[in-house]
């Protein structure tokens, strides 16, 4: 499906996402980013570069963390939401009771990563390495897409390459056990508040957005990644680009496992609508704040919507 403008059936349906095509012209591939970015901030990329022995060592590597005896894991587990690297399972969200049926991986380095891995897991014997080559190679995809979406609205290829792009990188590897609640949730209705997410999703269905006021099914392309623009793009692009809520729900006879890398902004990055979208017609909609700030206005889940976007709409952050 090329984009969401047509007709979509009642919720809950299967839908494809708009595909970006890595193996097409310059001109092609930015165009399709632009049109899905004011869409709906979600889309496939094919072709994309990464080889495919690269995400399947990830993939074996995540199942075998979560094979790994409870002790092995629980070493590294950790309720502190402020760690950067840590183990959780069954998070409580701040200001919500709510249990939410998952187990993660949270990874967190500077980049070019470093020595910033000697603080990940050291089992699986290969998950240093087999991360670190994944992380790589797949966020400088997710660098290219930045360079190509700048240049497909007019401006600088490099204008994400500063603060805007430049905080730490995060890695997730996130299970969902089987679940027979049919009101099992994975992850909660949210926006990321990261500025960019790449993920190899599960072959198991699961992930949904909201669109329109109803939740559809991604359907996913084998090899693909699934690509979504997060909350302060939208800022940024004073709302010309979409950042959308999305949510997990489980399956009740089969795990899925999902993988992520996540390009931030520094903590002291100002998150605000830009000058180059800004005009007298096209006033600012958002107040300037830090991103730490913003993050941290992210962390509260109410009433199953994005925190964010609710105070977005209320105090126009």
């Amino acid at each position: 499906m090329g984009n969401l403008q047509a007709p979509l059936p009642e919720g809950m349906g299967f839908i494809s996402l708009p595909v970006v095509d890595f193996s097409l012209s310059h001109e092609e591939i930015s165009r399709a980013i632009l049109d899905a970015g004011k869409d709906i901030g979600f889309f496939q990329v094919i072709n994309h570069g990464v080889p495919e022995q690269v995400r399947r060592d990830m993939e074996a590597v995540c199942e075998e963390f979560f094979a790994m005896p409870a002790a092995d894991r629980e070493s590294f587990h950790s309720d502190d939401n402020l760690k950067p690297n840590r183990f959780f399972t069954g998070s409580t969200y701040k200001n919500s009771g709510a249990k939410f049926w998952f187990d993660c991986l949270r990874l967190s380095s500077t980049f070019p990563i470093g020595d910033s891995k000697k603080d990940w897991p050291e089992k699986p014997e290969k998950l240093r390495e087999v991360f670190e080559r994944f992380a790589v190679q797949t966020r400088g995809m997710g660098e290219q897409l930045l360079r190509l979406l700048s240049e497909g609205m007019g401006l600088q290829p490099d204008y994400f390459e500063g603060d805007l792009g430049r905080g730490n990188m995060n890695l997730t590897l996130n299970q969902y056990p089987p679940c027979g609640d049919p009101e099992g949730v994975g992850l909660p209705p949210h926006c990321d508040r990261n500025l960019l997410s790449l993920l190899i999703p599960s072959t198991v269905p699961g992930l949904q957005f909201s669109y329109k006021g109803s939740w559809f099914t991604v359907e996913t392309m084998p090899n693909a990644y699934i690509v979504n623009f997060g909350l302060p793009l939208q800022v940024v692009t004073n709302g010309m680009l979409k950042s959308i809520e999305h949510r997990v729900v489980t399956n009740p006879k089969e795990s899925r496992r999902s993988v992520g890398v996540f390009i931030t902004p520094t903590w002291d990055c100002l998150i605000s609508p830009a000058e180059e979208f800004l005009s007298k017609e096209s006033p600012p909609i958002y107040h300037a704040v830090t991103y730490r700030e913003f993050y941290d206005m992210h962390g509260v889940v109410k009433d199953g919507l994005s925190s964010v976007l609710t105070i977005s709409h209320k105090t126009a952050i």
